[in-house]
């Protein structure tokens, strides 16, 4: 049967072998110099009937919801008789599975729903579709997440956007000098440290200290040390520590600050210290702003600095990019006003080779900004024993305290540090993406098959907000399947991008345990310094703003983090077939170099040189104009030449060795915590 004609969405696929001779696997030991995550294409199987089948790189032509996957592969088969081999097309489609720590997507329960053999007969190619669906093995059914990407028709994606996101600028401070930005989050919580007279704040992202006696401050940068007699400054070199520090304790929790003490030299130099009891940001330049042209744009990049800025002209309007949103500024130190609706065209200009153009993931209406979409949407699945999970302990401050969520007929636990909500009668807890139940508000806790529907009401101002992002997928007598979509973990679409955090300020648990403070906070949308990482479909924290990891802040917050605190025989994430799945050696075949293409007329193409060229009677014949280089056929086949040209640049390899485009750049880092 003859593939159908119509718009072409994104990439058909490949089809098609010149010759069957043994030199096909003459690339096998160049390939495994440097192997694509998803092993390469085209892959050589031998069949149950002793047939030599060869798979193109499959091409995509829609991926609704990034659930199901419709595609086009070219193949070539060749019976064991030796005889010339036979081309043709099979259209694809399955259910998929997501791995985006290891940038691949599974197509295991693939159905071959169309095919196209014009050579041989209906009997023959019953025959090779059933020798396909049985001799390719299910763990090599993926295909690298960046070819998937680089193939989707952006403008059937629909962002769901998240209501009610806030884009409140926050406190942004600047400096052309070294500094460094403290923030507290309120007023400083403070901490006892055993067997002596100090204590430390354990609300704030670095190591700051109360010395009691003295009633002074002190502050550790890397390896100098401030004092102040205020939280709030002036802050100076400390010159002579009291001895107190002698006596942190000999552990983990305090390894770096008494590496630090060991390297204090007194009178050294020192940055200007800015606390921000406000989640604060801060723009950090290397002097005064150097300023770079942005080829193709008027606008200005400052080249100085770790932040993402940019500047329309010299004395023009300043565009500062954090959390996933843009503020603006006519200079750099305000007035700061949300900016992201109203960008100038020329950010989605930038080229993607500049060596800042990572932001391009933030502007509205780019390919760019429209992939981190698609993973922003991609939800993370897990399978729960009932059996062998075990609940979190939970402990209350003094008697159980709930207090009703507005707008709901829910009631939060304010004194506990676990997200707890009465529903009716019952008690549900959410930990780690999986949801348990009670009768009682503490415990015991059973895994819940089923969360009320007012659950999902709360709405987002409510520091309950992030639980209404895990959901019960399925479950049996045996396990719950639980979703997580990518906001459980501070990620989610509003403005037509992919943010950070919600923009609602959630005022952090405080409560005590055998005299020492256990302190929560709910993921903040700034003090951060939150930048996106395309490579990795997620953010991450900038340089300098580790939270204090004796007080349970250190954690990395993301996607890849969901589950991590489960045992694997409890918790089995929906992921783990990817860490299996691997291309037997001597799949990958060499074949003309990947540049072949299925047109959806049927015909199997490739491009010489700029032209495209017909696979037809048995050998390649150049098209003339305006065949197959204009309309329908020429836009699809354009399309997926220059698709599959920037996957394979942008598909990672097993060994991370391959060079990262620009606009998949992380920061330099470092800047932001301390300069000479």
């Amino acid at each position: 049967m003859s593939p159908t004609g119509g718009a072409v969405v994104g990439l058909a696929l490949a089809l098609s072998l010149l010759t069957w001779p043994e030199t096909l696997f003459a690339g096998r030991a160049a390939a495994a110099a440097a192997v694509p995550v998803d092993g390469g294409w085209p892959r050589a199987y031998t069949t149950g009937s002793g047939a030599r089948l060869v798979l193109y790189e499959p091409q995509v032509a829609s991926w609704a919801d990034q659930k199901r996957i419709v595609m086009y592969a070219a193949a070539s088969y060749s019976g064991k008789d030796h005889q010339p081999p036979a081309f043709g097309t099979l259209r694809i489609e399955s259910d998929t599975k997501i791995s985006l720590e290891k940038r691949l997507v599974s197509f295991s329960e693939f159905t071959i729903t169309g095919s196209n053999f014009p050579t041989l007969s209906g009997e023959q190619l019953t025959a090779i579709v059933g020798e396909v669906n049985s001799s390719v093995p299910r763990d090599e059914r993926v295909i690298g997440l960046d070819r998937v990407l680089a193939a989707v028709d952006t403008s059937q994606v629909k962002p769901r956007n998240v209501d009610g996101v806030k884009a409140d600028p926050p406190v942004v401070l600047y400096s052309t000098t070294p500094a460094v930005l403290v923030n507290l989050d309120g007023d400083p919580v403070w901490s006892p440290i055993k067997d002596g007279d100090l204590r430390f704040a354990v609300n704030t992202n670095w190591d700051l200290f109360e010395h009691m006696p003295s009633s002074s401050y002190f502050l550790r940068v890397d390896t100098a040390w401030m004092r102040a007699v205020s939280i709030d400054g002036p802050w100076t070199p400390a010159g002579k520590l009291p001895d107190s520090f002698s006596r942190l304790p000999n552990d983990d929790n305090w390894k770096d600050a008494r590496a630090a003490l060991a390297r204090h030299a007194p009178g050294g130099r020192a940055p200007a210290v800015f606390v921000s009891r406000k989640p604060a940001e801060m723009i950090l330049l290397r002097g005064t702003p150097a300023y770079a042209a942005v080829p193709g744009t008027g606008l200005l990049w400052v080249s100085n600095t770790d932040s993402d800025v940019f500047r329309a002209g010299k004395t023009g309007p300043v565009y500062y990019l954090v959390s996933g949103r843009w503020f603006t500024a006519p200079g750099f130190n305000g007035p700061w006003a949300f900016a992201t609706p109203t960008l100038p065209e020329d950010f989605r200009k930038i080229p993607r080779e500049h060596p800042r153009s990572r932001v391009l993931a933030s502007v509205p209406g780019t390919t760019q900004a429209f992939e981190a979409i698609l993973l922003a949407q991609v939800s993370r699945t897990a399978s729960v024993s009932r059996t062998q999970v075990t609940p979190p302990d939970v402990i209350y401050q003094g008697e159980p305290q709930f207090q009703p969520i507005e707008n709901t007929t829910v009631a939060r636990a304010v004194n506990t540090d676990k997200d707890i909500l009465k529903a009716a009668d019952l008690y549900y807890l959410c930990f780690d993406g999986v949801w348990f139940k009670s009768r009682s508000e503490s415990g015991p806790w059973t895994l819940s098959d089923s969360i009320p529907k007012e659950i999902y009401e709360i709405p987002i101002s409510s520091p309950a907000y992030i639980v209404t992002n895990v959901r019960v997928e399925s479950a049996d007598d045996e396990a719950v399947v639980f979703a997580t979509d990518a906001a459980y973990t501070g990620m989610m679409v509003s403005w037509g991008c992919a943010v950070w955090g919600t923009g609602w300020y959630y005022p952090p648990y405080v409560g005590w345990r055998d005299y020492s403070p256990v302190y929560y906070t709910r993921i903040p949308s700034y003090g951060y310094g939150a930048w996106y990482s395309p490579r990795m479909g997620m953010y991450s924290r900038g340089a300098a703003q580790a939270w204090n990891p004796r007080t349970g802040r250190g954690a990395q917050t993301g996607q890849a983090a969901v589950y991590a605190s489960w045992g694997a025989a409890a918790v089995q994430r929906g992921d783990r077939w990817a860490q299996a799945s691997r291309i037997a050696t001597g799949r990958i075949v060499r074949a003309d170099g990947g540049n072949v293409f299925a047109g959806h007329d049927g015909y199997v193409y490739r491009n010489q040189g700029g032209s495209w060229q017909r696979f037809d009677n048995g050998g390649w014949n150049r098209l003339g104009r305006p065949t197959g280089t204009t309309g329908e056929l020429g836009d699809q086949l354009n399309r997926d030449f220059v698709a599959r040209r920037d996957a394979n640049q942008r598909t990672p390899n097993l060994d991370s060795s391959r060079p990262i485009p620009g606009w998949w750049q992380a920061p330099v880092g470092g800047l932001d915590r301390f300069t000479q």
